[in-house]
């Protein structure tokens, strides 16, 4: 319990500072998404990260049902990273893969040269970049003993990050495959790790 505590409050202090940082941007979507419209809502990355914090009470009380129902000591941890695992990261993978304004039309590009593109990225770049696999990095060792292991996360990251970089530029989805964004991804994933290196499987 006492060590279940922490966590939570780390989970809702992050949270927090994710509300505040983009609240301007996320109540520009809010009219779209509460209307339950699609366009402007699920296909602009205002839209998804609004709703994502929205179902978090869903997601909560889905936690709370697994861990309800399991067995034995570690319910709570396991049944959090579980959610936390797939919920913290599949809408980042759909904002990664959401299409451009040219998809279909203008033929894949890549960037193949480390670090050239992280001055364009800009601030707001980076740190997006950095959260795509962070519920990854952090919830990964904690549900799964075989990844309590920073170089094992910065491989299953990288891993992660160069397919979906792959799929944007097999797909057309008018996007730069770059080298920067798989850095940048593992690098946010291997940093989320860390912060939850207390409460890895072991």
């Amino acid at each position: 319990m006492t060590r279940r505590i922490p966590l939570v409050l780390l989970v809702l202090a992050a949270l927090a500072g994710v509300v505040f940082v983009l609240r301007r941007m996320l109540f520009m979507a809010a009219p779209r998404c509460l209307g339950g419209h699609w366009h402007g809502c699920y296909d602009t990355d205002n839209g998804v990260v609004l709703m994502l914090l929205v179902g978090l009470p869903v997601a909560a009380l889905l936690a709370w049902g697994l861990a309800s129902v399991r067995p034995g000591p570690g319910a709570w941890r396991k049944s959090v990273a579980e959610v936390g695992l797939v919920y913290g990261t599949v809408p980042m993978v759909w904002l990664t893969l959401m299409p451009g304004p040219g998809a279909g039309v203008v033929p894949g590009r890549v960037s193949l040269v480390p670090f050239s593109d992280l001055i364009t990225m800009g601030p707001l770049g980076i740190a997006g970049n950095l959260v795509i696999l962070a519920a990854l990095g952090f919830f990964a060792p904690i549900r799964f003993a075989a990844l309590a292991s920073l170089p094992r996360v910065a491989a299953l990251a990288a891993g992660c990050s160069l397919l979906m970089e792959l799929s944007q530029y097999v797909f057309q989805l008018d996007r730069v495959s770059s080298v920067d964004d798989v850095l940048v991804n593992t690098a946010g994933a291997v940093l989320a790790a860390l912060a939850s290196r207390r409460w890895w499987s072991v």
